[in-house]
């Protein structure tokens, strides 16, 4: 079942899944239609399971998912990821690897591999305060409160 993203508890579970680059208005209309029927045909054994979407800066796909009804098994968690693969191959973009950061450079956000961002730390062309993309957090909760910090409360902080 497919609910708002704002309706989910803060307890659900949450994936974020940053792309490449950012995606077209275009792309996001066709993309948008392509999560919701994902998400309506969810299941784990055979049971509906509560979830919804956000997609943040054109550029990050959150999903997430009220465990209090269903948690996500091995099964549903691979649907989940071969579904991101197929938008992956479809929109020519990564969304899958992780040994990239995001980070806001003014009011756009960037997209570097993670050498290169260690680079601009050592560099200081970033700060301990930039704002960085923390797509570790596991939680509704913890990605309202998390995800978007100054790099100093980030796992980015060891960077420094």
């Amino acid at each position: 079942m497919v609910v708002e993203f704002s309706e989910l508890p803060d307890s659900s579970r949450v994936w974020v899944f940053q792309a490449s680059r950012g995606f077209s208005e275009d792309e996001l209309n066709e993309i948008k239609p392509k999560i919701e029927r994902f998400l309506e045909n969810w299941t784990v054994h055979g049971q509906s399971l509560k979830a919804g979407f956000d997609i943040r800066y054109n550029r990050f796909i959150v999903l997430g998912l009220d465990e209090s009804q269903a948690s996500a098994s091995g099964c549903s968690i691979d649907a989940s990821v071969h579904f991101i693969q197929s938008l992956e191959k479809e929109y020519n973009v990564d969304l899958l690897d992780k040994m990239n950061v995001s980070f806001k450079n003014g009011e756009f956000v960037a997209y570097k591999p993670l050498l290169d961002f260690k680079k601009m730390v050592k560099q200081k062309a970033v700060s301990p305060q930039t704002i960085v993309f923390n797509n570790l957090v596991n939680t509704k909760s913890e990605y309202k409160e998390f995800w978007e910090v100054p790099m100093t409360e980030s796992w980015h902080s060891r960077l420094l």
